[in-house]
């Protein structure tokens, strides 16, 4: 999946760097300070980061992106098992899905700016460390949060992998679903041909992002759902860079 760098691409990943973090900041403060309001407020105010961004990428990098299964969303919240290849995916689910918050881990929320907008979120941090208390922390704030109407965003393989290659799925997702007696929406993309892991450079083209049908936890264990799911994602994340979309080569 090697592309060719040009100064044009380099410049134009300069241009989208430099929109993302001045914006990263722009949001942040005001985004604080909007710590007494409902989370609807504060949501619907950094979200605007995020869609910002994806439009951004577009005007400086000519990278875009298409979905596929939209239909398969359901009405009630559900946990969203995510394929992680990139940071891309993190703004995209915001321009997709419904009103989310994510499972991360808490060192993130410690970064300036950044990690103060994700604070006001509400997400669910946990302490890598501790798998047992990590764990009960999904389990119970997780609950919580579906309960109140908003949707879980998991990465099951714990971190950003690199485009082609595969890490086990952890299961904490699929027990909070199974706990919770919610859905879980299995989501595949190709990001990271375009967006690659721990990259500066972004590509020029058309991320393709997939959305698979629920998968019902009614009468079903943790581990059969965690199967159902990374068997799917696997197969369609496969599939898209088998048939990768042509990419734009406006230079």
């Amino acid at each position: 999946m090697n592309k060719k760098v040009t100064p044009g691409i380099v410049l134009r990943s300069m241009c989208f760097f430099v929109g993302y973090v001045t914006t990263a900041i722009a949001f942040a403060i005001p985004g604080v300070l909007l710590y007494p309001f409902s989370f609807r407020w504060r949501y619907g105010f950094i979200s605007h980061w995020a869609k910002f961004n994806i439009w951004w990428l577009r005007v400086t990098c000519n990278l875009r992106f298409e979905v596929e299964g939209r239909e398969n969303i359901p009405a009630q919240a559900c946990v969203v098992l995510c394929k992680h290849q990139s940071a891309w995916e993190t703004l995209a689910l915001q321009c997709v899905f419904p009103p989310q918050v994510w499972v991360l881990k808490k060192e993130l929320l410690w970064m300036p700016f950044f990690g103060w907008g994700l604070a006001m979120l509400e997400p669910i941090a946990i302490d890598r460390g501790d798998g047992r208390k990590a764990l009960k922390s999904l389990l119970t704030q997780g609950a919580q949060r579906l309960q109140a109407g908003r949707w879980v965003v998991v990465f099951p393989e714990g971190t950003r992998v690199p485009v082609g290659e595969q890490k086990p799925f952890q299961i904490g997702g699929a027990k909070l679903a199974e706990h919770a007696g919610a859905p879980v929406v299995p989501v595949a993309h190709n990001a990271g041909v375009y967006w690659p892991r721990k990259s500066f450079l972004k590509f020029p083209g058309v991320i393709k992002m997939v959305v698979g049908p629920a998968i019902s936890t009614e009468g079903q264990k943790a581990s059969a759902v965690n199967a159902q799911a990374e068997a799917w994602i696997r197969e369609h994340s496969d599939r898209l860079l088998e048939t990768p979309n042509k990419p734009e080569t406006k230079n």
